[in-house]
């Protein structure tokens, strides 16, 4: 971005850092170099979501940040407090149930398909000597039941063990990070503390409610402003940290009910012993401890209007130590001498697949009708799929986690079973519940009915094509007979559009998913088998379309996960794919966690504080103006830091996006938090905005707010893509069509960057307090306060363009890695 290969980094770490020119990495104490021209600095925060190579097991929690992206899709509405709460406790819940799930399927594998049918079977456990130890007819201390359940739950609870410390080990390092201070030290103040160091307790900024703040000095009245310039958006920590202890909890919870379970069972079929008194007993503490866990999850939700920094230390610590008691207990009851116990039939608690569907389905119901009410109050045209877009993604989500653990069942199942088809006997095991199969076989169906809206989309853009053509031909002043290029750049054009079909697309796939995912719970409840043996003696033709059905659906499943498992290796071995892995997760990481604590984690929880404190202090020490350029990703990360500054330090910075899909995908998908009204307070509080945008870009477009504070508008576009048609003297190979990257090889985007620049304020001197402290105004004052005075900060004459294409500060250039 820089274009200077000896770029040096002038704050930050390894993985965020600010990087500048060496050249010009001691420019504020050459302020008479930079008289006529700016300074050029990035911030790059690529290693945040591509950066080592455990990034590769963010692929196995896919789901987990899906179902999170639901809590922030959100309607824009106004009053309906309750249903807003409503909704995000539906979606909380939602994310629970993929916990459950998860470790129901490591269950189901592990308990019920190894240690309970092959390890019970002679003939299955004959095939595999490492469960020789486990069999009856070795009549081992292990060949019980009970205890080979204890021994096979290792895995489930490694399983939770895993995601806790994935959790755990991001959670202390993104939200964790204390938001910035209202004042650093000025540099020549004697005794005074590091300005860069926030390790002491973050000030109090008030009540936080974003109605509004006012200019230091002017007494004017700020207007109402996003979400997203609440003072506790950006720290999420607390609620993190309760939604792990609960999450964690269930996970463990439902291994300690299937080994209760099965147990219990047993001692009821027996019914004698004191041993039929401690089952219920332990099943009603194991219940006890999940209604503790709904509690938890819905008792509370994100606290945005105040830095919390406050932790639960009840609900962090006595939560899982609870869970890991009675955990510990089910292995006591289970691993207890019941001679004559043996392991028929599947596995007691497999009913649990179903309940779980259930669950799901009534949920995602729900939350269709909570969202269709917010919408219904305050509609917005351009929401995507008309405020449906939060339950689609949830939908998506459960067929997400369905496909992942229903893969992995399916497959170890298939290994297990020799030749046979698990389900249909002939075989050592039954084989998975039969839930799993009937989802596995709807797959095939959903592939088919896909084709349609495939197909319908490939027509439409071919006849796009054709008819962008008369005006691409008119624009470069050519013929439209010269086909080749004319059709390659209208393709380009139409190929882009094809995003605004997205929501759709998505809206049938969910819907299709729904109803299909309903007929495989209601197929395996009424018949409780497979397809292919529940439609025998129906004829020649549905059995063969059930066997069918179910043999690919096994297959497609099976091969998801197994392609999920080649992306993640790719990932951890080679760089290049690990940041392709990052650019996916740009959008999907960008939300804090607010409704599955084992999502990835959100990187602008440390991007947004690092560029606010880059962009206050910057402005406050030198008095400077900055132009802050943002390219994809990173105008959203732009557009969120400028949300958390002061009105002081907000005057003096120009916002430059291109290639921003602030509207586009932002605004359509998330309108509660970038809707037209939030984009339009945005333009208004900006002393001036520039929005670039071309027709061959599939991510960025218009923010479509009109006019911006100083009276210009704020779009401009179409750009011109290529800019030259043919072949010149001066350029004698064809110029690519850029569609989303190189904007800054466009000399639209020099020119705009200077014109802003020039249409900033003057530069202000320095103000110091008698400590030497320099005044930073804070940076999300609450309503009706204001910050300690205008800074007067530095009379060093610099001007400056801060990039953030992966976002950025003080300065010019661009942001770190572009997003696409």
């Amino acid at each position: 971005m820089l274009g200077d290969p000896c770029a040096v980094r002038v704050s930050g770490d390894k993985i965020a850092a600010v990087y500048r020119r060496a050249a010009d990495a001691d420019a504020e104490h050459h302020p008479e170099r930079y008289r006529d021209r700016p300074i050029p600095e990035a911030y790059s925060w690529s290693n945040l979501t591509s950066g080592n190579g455990s990034r590769a097991l963010w692929l196995l929690l896919l789901p987990f940040m899906v179902v999170n992206l639901a809590h922030w899709m959100r309607p824009s509405t106004t009053g309906l407090g309750r249903t807003q709460r409503f909704y995000g406790l539906l979606v909380r819940l939602v994310a629970l149930t993929l916990t459950v799930l998860l470790t129901a399927a490591a269950c189901e594998v592990a308990l019920d398909l190894t240690a309970w049918q092959c390890a019970g079977s002679a003939e299955c456990a004959a095939q595999y000597a490492w469960l020789g130890f486990v069999s009856p007819a070795e009549h081992g201390w292990w060949s019980q039941p009970g205890r080979r359940l204890s021994l096979a739950a290792l895995l489930p609870v490694a399983v939770v063990a895993l995601l806790w410390l994935l959790s755990a080990r991001t959670w202390s390092t993104y939200e964790a990070a204390r938001p910035p201070v209202s004042a650093v030290p000025a540099p020549d103040a004697t005794n005074a503390p590091d300005a860069t160091n926030d390790a002491g307790p973050a000030p109090a900024a008030g009540s936080g409610a974003p109605s509004g703040d006012s200019a230091p000095g002017t007494g004017e009245r700020a207007r109402p402003r996003s979400a997203l310039a609440r003072p506790g958006f950006w720290y999420g920590r607390r609620l993190v940290a309760r939604l792990r202890a609960a999450h964690v909890a269930a996970g463990l919870l439902t291994v300690a009910a299937a080994l209760a379970a099965a147990a219990a069972d047993h001692d009821r079929t027996v019914g004698e012993g004191p041993l039929t008194v401690l089952g219920p007993l332990l099943q009603a503490a194991l219940a006890a401890g999940a209604l503790a866990v709904l509690y938890v999850v819905c008792s509370r939700g994100r606290s945005e209007r105040h830095r919390d920094s406050t932790l639960d230390r009840a609900v962090s610590g006595a939560l899982p130590g609870g869970s890991v008691a009675l955990l510990l207990l089910s292995v006591v009851y289970a691993s207890w001498s019941r001679p004559g116990w043996t392991s028929t039939g599947p596995l007691p608690g497999n009913v649990a697949f179903l309940l779980l569907s259930l669950a799901q389905l009534a949920l995602v119901t729900l939350l269709a009708v909570a969202a269709h009410t917010l919408y219904r109050r305050t509609a917005q045209p351009r929401t995507a799929l008309r405020g449906l877009a939060g339950p689609a993604v949830a939908m998506l989500s459960c067929a997400l986690a369905g496909v992942m653990t229903g893969g992995v069942a399916q497959r170890v199942a298939d290994w297990l079973d020799g030749d046979a088809t698990p389900g249909m006997g002939g075989g050592p095991i039954l084989g998975p519940p039969a839930l799993l199969s009937w989802q596995a076989s709807v797959i095939p169906v959903l592939l088919v009915l896909l084709v349609v809206p495939v197909a319908v989309l490939s027509l439409r853009t071919a006849r796009a094509t054709r008819a962008l053509e008369p005006a691409v031909a008119k624009e470069y002043g050519k013929s439209v007979d010269d086909s080749p290029r004319i059709r390659q750049i209208a393709g380009t054009r139409a190929r882009a559009a094809l995003t605004d079909s997205a929501p759709r697309l998505l809206g049938l796939i969910a819907g299709a998913t729904l109803l299909l995912g309903a007929a495989a719970v209601a197929g395996s409840w009424v018949s409780g088998q497979v397809p292919g043996s529940a439609l025998r003696g129906s004829g020649p033709f549905p059995e063969a379309v059930a066997e069918t059905a179910q043999a690919l659906g096994s297959w497609f499943i099976g091969l998801g996960f197994v392609l999920l498992v080649v992306l993640g290796r790719r990932a951890y071995l080679y760089p290049s794919a690990r940041r392709t892995v990052g650019i996916l997760w740009d959008v999907g990481t960008f939300w804090p966690r607010a409704a599955h604590p084992f999502a990835p984690p959100c990187y602008a929880e440390r991007a947004v504080p690092d560029l606010t404190w880059r962009i206050a202090s910057w402005t406050a020490l030198t008095g400077g103006r900055l132009v802050l350029s943002g390219h994809s990703q990173g105008s959203v990360l732009a557009a969120a830091a400028v949300w958390q500054l002061s009105p002081a330090t907000r005057h003096r910075v120009a916002l430059l996006t291109y290639g921003s899909p602030l509207e586009r995908l932002y605004g359509r998908w998330f309108p509660a938090y970038f809707g037209t009204g939030q984009l339009k307070d945005l333009s208004t509080e900006l002393h001036c905005w520039r929005n670039l945008w071309r027709a061959t870009d599939p991510i960025g477009g218009p923010v479509r707010v009109g006019r911006g504070g100083d009276g210009t508008e704020v779009d401009r576009g179409p750009l011109k893509d290529p800019l030259l048609y043919g072949r010149t003297v001066q350029d004698p190979l064809p110029e690519p069509v850029y569609g989303h990257s190189d904007y800054q090889d466009d000399p639209v985007f020099a020119e705009e960057r200077a014109a802003l620049l020039d249409r900033l304020p003057p530069l202000l001197p320095p103000q110091r307090t008698d400590a030497g402290a320099v005044l930073i105004p804070p940076l999300a004052a609450a309503p009706g306060t204001t910050g300690p005075g205008t800074a007067d900060p530095g009379g060093a004459g610099l001007g400056g363009t801060a990039g953030a294409g992966r976002a950025t500060s003080a300065g010019q250039g661009s942001s770190g890695r572009s997003s696409g």
